[in-house]
């Protein structure tokens, strides 16, 4: 009776087989996770792109926009906002902030850090860090970030107060519908210049919405309200609440007083 032999593959081979099998198994699962988390967001991207995203409208300045953005102080009586020499708020629940108008200082505090910022000279401003005075070599990045919170957080509570400031130009707008509407650009100062917000107002000028064209936003013309306004005791008129597309950003615990 003939011999029959079965060869069998070396164990290292068959080892060799099942990990390059595992191997092709995770990578098809892990390539299928990024298409299951990146393809609905692109999708809703391009969605929202399409929908939203406009071009900066163009705008003539002179007076006829100067008229238009002291009206907009006027519904908001300038006068006693800057009469208001302190104020108090705390922004989207994270960031606390008490800004000593009339001294150019501000404490602004998150999670366990707090920094006095001195607007005059930022590198006399001071960081704490869970209570005790830190002057290590991360002191100017906590300085840094401080003042880039105040910028931003700042900006969505007294914005309209800012359209006569140094380095700002106005435009007046026609809209489609025939209403007059307030185009802002910032060329200087701030953490982001270049940007520009177009304002769109009530008929007494109070400002109801603006739509941004800024360095941060990948869509350019996102529209954000500016609603919930209360009357401090200082006088001075401030918003507690924007939305912006599906978020909303709320601003509580605001005080302006007159020293």
């Amino acid at each position: 009776m003939p011999t029959y032999y079965i060869k069998f593959a070396p164990q290292t081979n068959l080892q060799a087989v099942a990990k390059q099998s595992k191997l092709k198994q995770i990578l098809k699962i892990i390539g299928g996770l990024v298409v299951f988390f990146t393809l609905p967001t692109l999708l809703l991207f391009g969605f929202m792109y399409l929908k939203y995203n406009e071009e900066l409208p163009t705008g003539q300045q002179g007076a006829k926009a100067d008229l238009l953005a002291s009206k907009m102080l006027d519904a908001l009586d300038e006068k006693a906002y800057l009469k208001t020499d302190y104020l108090e708020w705390t922004f989207k629940g994270r960031h606390h902030y008490k800004w000593f108008k009339s001294e150019n200082t501000c404490e602004v505090h998150w999670k366990d850090f707090t920094v006095l910022l001195d607007f005059n000279q930022l590198k006399n401003s001071k960081v704490f860090v869970a209570n005790n005075e830190y002057n290590g070599i991360e002191k100017q990045d906590y300085i840094s970030k401080a003042e880039a919170y105040f910028n931003n957080d700042s900006f969505w509570l007294v914005a309209p107060y800012k359209v006569f400031d140094s380095g700002v130009e106005r435009r007046l707008v026609k809209t489609d519908d025939g209403k007059n509407a307030l185009l802002v650009t910032y060329t200087s100062g701030g953490t982001t210049p270049g940007d520009s917000y177009l304002w769109h107002l009530d008929a007494s000028g109070k400002p109801i919405s603006f739509k941004m064209w800024v360095d941060i936003l990948p869509i350019e013309g996102i529209e954000a309200t500016w609603e919930n306004w209360i009357t401090t005791a200082s006088g001075s008129q401030l918003p507690t609440f924007h939305k912006l597309l599906f978020f909303g950003i709320e601003i509580t615990d605001i005080k302006g007083i007159i020293l």
